[in-house]
């Protein structure tokens, strides 16, 4: 038997309110999505005029990087990103049509080095999409590290 963490609702909604907040400091409209280790929506925004193709996208980043332990943009970073042309899995996004992304903005919630959830972000180029995904994983260390648990926060995590 083993003693896990779980990601709740009100971890989830801090999370995306610190995401928001970067998003509104650097000027760009955001969809926010936190998943659960099992890949499932815990809760989700779109910001006030952020593309509608948004939640589907945040969803599947989220979704990817919790269920794959590692951030979304790994799968396509030179030279060894697993799903470049050559690599072991390229075309590994056609598994999951429409569920599993390739690209920047999904970063796996790793708690105590147990990955608990994913979350997403979609709306923003790659540098603004990263800087309101670890902005919402500082979030969440900050508020359990008086708990005594740490938070992967950088914008590169594989597990």
């Amino acid at each position: 038997m083993k003693t896990i963490l779980k990601l709740e609702l009100e971890e989830a909604k801090l999370m995306i309110e610190a995401a928001k907040k970067k998003s509104q400091d650097i000027n760009v409209l955001e969809t926010i999505a936190i998943v659960d280790d099992g890949g499932n929506l815990i809760a989700l925004e779109r910001m006030n005029g952020a593309r509608i193709t948004g939640p589907e996208i945040a969803i599947a980043k989220a979704y990817t990087a919790s269920g794959h332990k590692r951030s979304t943009h790994l799968f396509n970073k030179e030279p060894n990103g697993p799903a470049l042309p050559g690599n072991e899995a390229f075309g590994i996004q056609q598994m999951l049509p429409g569920k599993f992304a390739i690209f920047v903005g999904g970063f796996p919630i790793v708690v105590n080095g147990e990955v608990v959830g994913g979350v997403g972000v979609s709306g923003g180029n790659g540098e603004q999409d990263i800087a309101v995904g670890t902005a919402a994983l500082e979030a969440l260390q900050k508020h359990v590290e008086s708990e005594g648990l740490s938070v992967l926060t950088q914008a590169d995590i594989k597990i």
